[in-house]
């Protein structure tokens, strides 16, 4: 991370940023299937509430690990103790059956660029590009992400440069603001998430 902080630190409002939060870790991935289901949990909750459920998830399985074949043939009402509705418990059996086809931890994702990875993931039932670029940014460890559609950067954004900007005016300045980053947007990110959590 020591050269993208370099980079970074060049341009103000993010070296600000940098500054006030300090050194940040970011957990180590679980491996691609077992982050896509947890992206999946996480849609639209809180991060307290998704890493809850996302752990009585894991209990309903031997060796709390959800075999793909295994999860893909469980019904909605053995996942509901956990508290997964039934429609996301949809979105995870395509998940696991995706995954069961596609041998995602040992797919040559380095020979694939980012928006290849995202058309790819997003032909899984209910993951979007949101879900997508989560996977890219915490499993694979893609250098150059910027979530435009998260709600914690767009809140992050409208507050350290002061927008007044909605809708798709809005992404389209944020865009622009966020390039002087580039190519250590996934940093950016990192550290425009963990401030937002500061206020």
């Amino acid at each position: 991370m020591k050269e993208s902080i370099e980079h970074l630190i060049q341009e103000p409002h993010i070296a600000d940023i940098i500054r006030a939060v300090g050194e940040i870790e970011t957990k180590p991935s679980g491996g691609v299937y077992l982050d896509l289901l947890e992206s999946i949990v996480s849609q639209q909750l809180s991060v307290k509430a998704s890493e809850t459920i996302f752990r009585r998830f894991l209990l309903l399985f031997r060796d709390a690990y959800p075999d793909a074949s295994v999860l893909s043939s469980m019904t909605p009402e053995q996942l509901r103790p956990a508290g997964i509705s039934q429609q996301k418990a949809r979105y995870l059996q395509s998940a696991a059956r995706f995954a069961s086809g596609h041998n995602l931890e040992n797919k040559a994702w380095d020979n694939m660029s980012d928006e290849e990875i995202i058309k790819f993931l997003t032909n899984i039932d209910g993951v979007g590009r949101w879900t997508a670029e989560m996977l890219l940014v915490f499993s694979l460890r893609r250098p150059d992400v910027f979530p435009v559609d998260d709600l914690g950067i767009r809140h992050a954004m409208v507050r350290l440069f002061g927008l007044q900007e909605t809708g798709s005016e809005l992404k389209n300045t944020m865009i622009r603001l966020a390039e002087p980053w580039r190519p250590w947007r996934t940093t950016a990110t990192l550290y425009l998430w963990r401030w937002k959590d500061q206020f």
